[in-house]
């Protein structure tokens, strides 16, 4: 990976050219649903540029409904071929929901998306955090009539993976 061994690319090419060829329109070809967690930089994980990757970010990487009908659009309006969750070590939202303690404002609304996969993980936070993505991937898949659609038609695929904070590698997940 590219970003593993800072070899990145996509600073080379030229950034008003780019800009200018996204004013009007976007063509992403993949779209990821990431935590909003800002060690998680998606575009410079993949290198990728502008208008390549269609992001979308909430603290657990969940599939709320906001973020199933931010990724339809993706696939069904802007063509996305596939769709990444990616879950990431040190989840903070992960972290939390594991303690269950209480916390300010709406963040514990983010606990029931998690709590299958804690329930699986049996206490252990890595675990629980593979666990989630592959669970959200799921979801994207069934929940979606649109996204499930599109993967029964072979133009979309779902798929979950991990980004160990420390490394910088990325990890499909089964």
């Amino acid at each position: 990976m590219r970003f593993v061994a800072k070899q990145l690319t996509s600073f080379q090419e030229d950034l008003d050219i780019l800009k200018q060829n996204t004013v009007a329109k976007q063509e992403p070809f993949a779209a990821v649903l990431a935590c909003a967690d800002s060690r998680v930089p998606v575009e410079l994980v993949f290198d990728q540029s502008i208008g390549h990757v269609f992001v979308t970010r909430v603290a657990g990487n969940i599939a709320s409904a906001e973020i199933i009908a931010s990724l339809e659009y993706g696939a069904a309006v802007l063509g996305t071929r596939t769709i990444l969750v990616l879950a990431h070590s040190g989840c903070g939202a992960v972290k939390a929901a594991m303690a269950g303690k209480a916390v300010p404002g709406q963040i514990s609304t983010l606990y029931r998306f998690i709590r299958p996969a804690i329930d699986r993980a049996n206490g252990d936070l890595t675990v629980a955090e593979k666990v989630n993505a592959m669970i959200q991937a799921g979801l994207l898949r069934d929940a979606s009539p649109v996204l499930s659609d599109l993967v029964k038609q072979g133009k979309l695929s779902i798929a979950a993976a991990y980004y160990d904070l420390g490394t910088g590698k990325v990890t499909l997940l089964a």
